[in-house]
């Protein structure tokens, strides 16, 4: 979340860039300030209150060594007094705190100069593209056909044991599966990213901590007995194992790498876009994630855009990259840069990957700090990144890879999936 202090000192300039977004601030900032000038107020009187029953309870100590017990116990009624004020302006300082926060928690990152203004996904800038698409004929199907005919995924045995959007993998297309985490997960420590698996449900802390909650509590999968939530991708995990942490300098870049499943309810979905396995309600997916310096986070995000070009590079399909609009941008991040693959019996775009900077919003969540040089603690930023998810990379490679005689595996695939051909 934004920082007060930061909302104070740029009132007009956050107001502004929130807009850019389709998002109002007007309102809520005004609340935020309000309610931030009545806790400060609230604050002042609390110190003052304390000082002056410290101060008394000092004197009263004075009195009684020196034998003036009247005056001394005239004096601690007038602390018992300050003793129930401070207790009145602590719970007070608590609710105002609690509701300070709250509002914070309804406005959405600042985007960073270079977001485009746009309201939905058709407002996105193209910035890069690589790749020729290949040309399939007539006869191409899409990738639910070609799972079908070659017996590698099943949907209805997924829909008959759990529900739409559990997809059962089967033969082939477990092991394409589990070839393309390994690779994937070599390719993200081979960058220096070190392997974590985290657990699979987190706690409302966890939840709040990185922004999934309040904003996105639909959908997610919520287990009511215990009080968890199925994550929705590795980022959460992973980024809260450094939740109210202090870090020192040194120990910046940090990076993390994690293969999960993932768990979206994805309320609301429906038609031709989501068939097979272009949306799901549990898919694998490979994370990366850094904490970075603040004046290191942009370099650090162009890395991070690289090494998934690379990645892409070697799988041989075409891709784009997306510069996101505001009113098409997450609401905890600053900047995202969407990849998308192309599908050519489909005939359309699949996003693959989002690749975003969250700058100091989710560390100010996390109260994840570090000491500078002077000792002085101050915020770190955080980033994270699809590396890859695999039910739409996997879709691309059935399109685009088939031919009269079966579906290739790319070459860089072959040694770890122990077959060349699916048939």
């Amino acid at each position: 979340m934004l920082q007060v202090a930061f909302i104070r000192e740029n009132k007009d300039a956050v107001i502004a860039a929130l807009a850019k977004r389709n998002f109002d601030a007007t309102q809520v900032i005004e609340d935020v300030l309000a309610f931030d000038e009545s806790r400060r107020s609230i604050q002042a009187e609390l110190d003052s209150t304390l000082s002056q029953s410290n101060k008394l309870s000092k004197e009263i100590g004075q009195l009684f060594k020196s034998g003036e017990r009247e005056k001394a116990n005239q004096l601690k009624e007038e602390t018992g007094q300050l003793k129930e004020r401070s207790k009145q302006l602590t719970e007070q300082l608590n609710e105002k705190a609690e509701g300070l926060t709250q509002l914070l928690y309804q406005i959405p990152n600042v985007p960073h100069e270079s977001v485009p203004q746009g309201n939905t996904d058709e407002d996105n800038e193209e910035v890069f593209r690589e790749g020729d698409v290949p040309q399939l004929g007539d006869k191409a199907l899409p990738h639910w056909e070609l799972a079908k005919k070659y017996d590698i995924i099943d949907f209805e045995l997924g829909t008959k044991v759990t529900g739409a959007g559990f997809p059962v993998y089967k033969g082939k297309g477990a092991r394409l599966q589990r070839a393309l985490i390994s690779y994937f997960l070599d390719k993200n420590t081979e960058a220096g990213y070190t392997e974590y698996q985290p657990p699979l449900m987190i706690n409302e802390a966890s939840g709040y901590g990185t922004g999934q909650l309040p904003d996105k509590e639909g959908q997610m999968y919520y287990v009511g007995a215990d009080d968890l939530y199925l994550i929705p991708t590795s980022e959460v995990p992973i980024t809260n194992l450094f939740r109210n942490e202090i870090l020192s300098e040194d120990r910046f870049p940090i990076c993390c790498t994690a293969y999960t499943p993932c768990f979206r309810r994805e309320a609301g979905s429906y038609g031709a876009h989501v068939r097979g396995l272009n949306r799901l309600h549990q898919f694998d997916k490979v994370e990366i994630v850094r904490v970075e310096h603040p004046d290191e986070s942009y370099k650090a995000l162009d890395a991070m855009v690289d090494h998934v070009k690379n990645i892409l590079r070697e799988l041989k399909l075409p891709y784009r990259i997306l510069r996101l609009c505001g009113g098409d941008l997450g609401f905890t991040s600053a900047l995202t840069f969407d990849f998308e693959v192309f599908s050519t019996a489909q005939d359309r775009w699949l996003e693959i990957s989002s690749v975003s900077n969250f700058e100091a919003y989710q560390a100010n969540r996390l109260k994840l700090r570090y000491k500078d040089k002077n000792g002085k603690s101050k915020l770190a930023h955080t980033l994270n990144g699809s590396s890859l998810a695999l039910p739409r990379v996997l879709a691309g490679i059935l399109e685009n890879y088939q031919t009269d005689e079966g579906i290739k595996v790319p070459e860089v695939l072959i040694p770890y999936a122990g077959f060349d051909t699916i048939s």
